[in-house]
């Protein structure tokens, strides 16, 4: 015999079973937008770390922070760290080869970076034209 749940709520046996989620044993990555470090240490199977190393050497890696302070990384990122891992393990290029390839592919190459005469004459232009607008605030 069979007893009615008076909360209309379904028993175990009619609830449905979610498909199972990225566990930690997998290393292929799940389809999302953002990871957290540990994620991405995880797939790419690197020391936490190596990718905090890498972020500080290449400037096209961006992590963020969450609010409670975790670093995340976009998916554009995690492929990045999974190919530079490529390059450097198994084609064997250095870090200064491996940004290189990752500049061409991934089209962070641009045009050619200015000289230091050039950049110390474009920041002495820019910080006169901000003390211009500092002036200008200050006056009443």
């Amino acid at each position: 015999m069979r007893v009615e749940n008076p909360k209309k709520t379904p028993d175990i046996s009619t609830r449905l079973i979610s498909p199972k989620r990225h566990t930690k044993m997998d290393k292929k990555p799940a389809d999302k937008l953002i990871y957290r470090l540990e994620e991405v240490s995880r797939i790419a199977q690197l020391d936490p770390k190596i990718i905090e190393n890498w972020e500080k050497e290449f400037y096209f890696l961006h992590a963020g922070r969450t609010a409670a302070g975790h670093k995340i990384f976009r998916k554009k990122d995690l492929t990045i760290i999974l190919r530079l891992k490529e390059l450097i393990e198994s084609q064997g290029l250095t870090l200064a080869g491996a940004k290189r390839r990752i500049e061409e592919e991934f089209g962070f190459a641009g045009k050619d970076p200015l000289n230091p005469d050039q950049m110390k004459k474009i920041l002495f232009e820019v910080r006169e034209r901000l003390k211009e607008i500092a002036s200008t605030l200050k006056k009443p």
